[in-house]
């Protein structure tokens, strides 16, 4: 079926089209409000080693590393009596959870504290939170402060769901001024904000039901929403402008006024067709994301991949009822700037009169924006980045500051003798007393804890475990160091029986395996991505020349972006205004996802830019004519829509995560760089520096191409 023939069918349906979207609107803010308690952030990554770690630990000593509260007290009495108090007190609060059994209690410099260590995974143990806070206010004595992974995780929902509608407002705003000025006064700034409410909508209810047999990490609702609202109000402020200048010349040309729906077919067989091939573009840059092993990474991801697909179906389906329904209302009082016309026509002329120099002058700041990349440091966390107002949160604090940041996320190596009763003979001791002493003379081990009794041992006397308390943050590159060492070095130095395999465990095992996984395939993954992108470009622009610029300029732009952020959060102001983090460092997830998303993104208006200047050049003009005519009629809607995704993504900025804000400050940066120094500069330059050689395709065109009639074309 020809886009034609399905734009009259759902012109022809729109009552029916309309109210289905009504529906899907009207189930997703339902989805909304349950969404949040389905959600979980676990970095484990299934068959790598700290894995297969914590399914001992959870199997055989009933402990599990994301389902382990700590709870803190402080309390300057350092007698054995109320050592014995809060014994009790936390005694009695375990035996309030299932599976739960309590650590003895540590005491420090006005601090105690004690492990409620759980079987059960991070989801379940974190609905477990309030139980265990009521069970200790229960009982008199000091306020008892609960932290770890369980209650960091909940306490941090409902911080995420106020940032994301602190965001939303901010987002919301400076888009109406934005679309206000673009359009005008009239009901063409409704459109966009429809669009974007049913793509929201939409994306959230198809959340709100994976999220009953996936990971969905608790992130995805903030990425869908923002991600959302900037992709689909570009898309949609792409499509009525267009519809706008449809209307204008059937005006012009005819003189008639009932040609709203030939406008609206005109209209989806250009710009309606851009956006879905830029729509394809975004999706298929996230597929780098959704192979990888990481749940969390991929959960992302999938929330990321949902937004383009369902703006997609949106700019089939409600986009085209839309404007069908209001016509000619989205004409009343439309500004008709004359002189910012004159403007971008003028721009137009001097990018092509000075290509060489632009387009020269353009890649070289992309490079210089790039070569900060090769410092990128990855972190999969940090107890610091988290906000500070909940109590999991100070109570965390306050273990940090007594007992140091290490004792709160212990490394565990966790041996498996490979048989019951394996850990009491003679040829096990030996490399187990080895290997800890190889350990407690790492320059990073603190503590380290063993025994031959529990808790050190299973109650089958199978398995035993060494305890490694570090002198950093589990997130740190000091020990994320020492557990490749451990791995690497110290575990085979200390030469196990051939039958018996050790697993290195805890927060920090987890973090180094959830950056392998997330960048262990990205390469090959990353290239495939590349090639189908290519692959699209090149049949939607019929030119190989710029399917090839696309695609490796829009490598440098991710790269350029990379680049900025690592000045933002790590070099600059980041450290003082942005950074949350004790030592400067980029959450792992937001690199790859911030160049699969970026990667779409910028396809946007490398999609919407050429077609113009491809559908112009198909009319009979020469190259330097069509990009000039091309870059006047999308410049200020191109300007207008990277304004409102920067402004959305900005929305991630207010917030109180420091992951969130890294991506959201790397989204806005990267778009303000690619509508600026690209899409106006580097592309236009670069198409009318190439010429007519720009429009080569094999087989469709002779090489070389004819020579070109413009009096400005001097070759290339």
């Amino acid at each position: 079926m020809s886009i034609e023939t399905w734009t009259r069918a759902v012109i022809g349906r729109r009552v029916v089209v309309l109210t289905v979207w009504l529906t899907v609107v009207l189930l997703g803010a339902a989805a909304a409000t349950g969404l949040p308690s389905l959600l979980v952030n676990s970095l484990s990554v299934p068959g790598s080693g700290s894995q297969h770690a914590e399914a001992i630990l959870a199997r055989s000593f009933g402990e599990s590393t994301e389902g382990t509260f700590v709870v803190a007290f402080r309390e300057r009495d350092q007698s054995a009596a109320a050592r014995r108090r809060l014994q009790q007190r936390v005694d009695a609060a375990a035996r309030a959870l299932p599976h739960a059994h309590a650590g003895r209690i540590q005491q420090g410099h006005g601090v105690a504290y004690a492990d409620v260590a759980t079987s059960l995974d991070l989801q379940a143990a974190e609905r477990l939170t309030p139980r265990l806070r009521r069970a200790l206010s229960a009982s008199s004595g000091p306020a008892a402060l609960v932290t770890g992974e369980p209650a960091l995780q909940y306490d941090l929902n409902p911080i995420l769901t106020a940032d994301l509608h602190r965001g939303d407002v901010i987002a919301l705003i400076a888009a109406l001024i934005i679309l206000l000025i673009a359009l005008g006064w009239s009901y063409a700034v409704a459109i966009p904000f429809l669009f974007a409410a049913a793509t929201i909508a939409s994306t959230t209810g198809l959340l709100w039901l994976l999220a009953h047999v996936l990971t969905i990490s608790s992130y995805a609702p903030n990425l869908a929403d923002l991600i959302g609202l900037g992709l689909a109000i570009d898309y949609s402020l792409l499509i009525v402008h267009r519809f706008r200048q449809e209307l204008g010349r059937t005006d012009e040309v005819t003189g008639r006024t009932d040609e709203v729906t030939e406008a609206v077919i005109n209209t989806m067989r250009t710009a309606g067709l851009t956006t879905l091939i830029s729509g394809a573009a975004v999706a298929l840059g996230l597929l780098v994301v959704l192979v990888t092993p990481v749940p969390f990474v991929r959960s992302l991801g999938l929330a990321g991949l949902l937004v383009p697909l369902t703006s997609m179906l949106a700019v089939l389906t409600l986009q085209p009822a839309l404007l069908s329904l209001l016509g000619r209302r989205l004409l009343r009082h439309r500004s008709r700037p004359a002189q910012a016309r004159k403007g971008w026509s003028r721009l137009a002329a001097s990018v092509t009169r000075h290509r060489r120099i632009l387009v020269l002058g353009s890649l070289a700041t992309l490079v210089v924006c790039a070569a900060p990349a090769v410092g990128l440091r990855l972190t999969p966390g940090s107890i610091t980045a988290i906000p500070q107002a909940p109590a999991s949160a100070r109570g965390l604090s306050l273990l940090s500051a007594d007992a140091g940041p290490g004792e709160i996320t212990p490394v565990e190596v966790v041996i498996d003798t490979g048989m019951a009763g394996g850990t009491a003979r003679a040829d096990v001791h030996s490399p187990l007393r080895r290997l800890a002493d190889v350990i407690s003379n790492d320059p990073e081990a603190y503590i380290t804890a063993y025994g031959w009794k529990a808790p050190y041992v299973s109650s089958d006397r199978r398995y035993a475990r060494i305890f490694v308390v570090g002198r950093h943050d589990f997130g740190a590159g000091a020990m994320q160091a020492l557990v490749r060492r451990l791995r690497d070095r110290e575990i085979p130095a200390a030469q196990l029986p051939a039958n018996a395999r050790a697993y290195v465990g805890g927060a920090s095992a987890q973090g180094v395996d959830y950056l392998r996984g997330v960048y262990g395939p990205s390469l090959w993954s990353g290239a495939a991505v590349l090639v189908v992108t290519f692959v699209v470009l090149l049949i939607a622009f019929g030119s190989l020349p710029l399917a090839i610029s696309a695609v490796l300029l829009n490598a440098l732009s991710a790269f350029a972006t990379l680049g900025l952020l690592v000045v933002v959060f790590r070099d600059g102001v980041g450290n003082s205004v942005l950074s949350l983090y004790s030592e400067p460092a980029v959450e792992g997830w937001v690199p790859i996802f911030l160049v699969a998303m970026l990667f779409g993104l910028s396809m946007d208006y490398e999609v919407f830019l050429v077609l113009r200047m491809r559908e112009e050049h198909d009319r009979g003009r020469e190259t330097i004519a069509a990009v000039r005519e091309g870059l006047a009629q999308t410049g200020p809607v191109i300007t207008a829509a990277a304004a409102i995704m920067v402004a959305a993504f900005s929305g991630f900025l207010v917030g109180r995560v420091a992951g969130l804000q890294e991506f959201g400050a790397g989204l806005a940066l990267a778009v303000a760089l690619d509508a600026t120094v690209v899409r106006l500069l580097l592309v236009p330059g670069l198409v009318s520096w190439l010429g007519a050689r720009a429009w080569w395709m094999p087989g469709r065109s002779p090489w070389p191409p004819r020579r070109s009639r413009d009096p400005e074309y001097r070759g290339g």
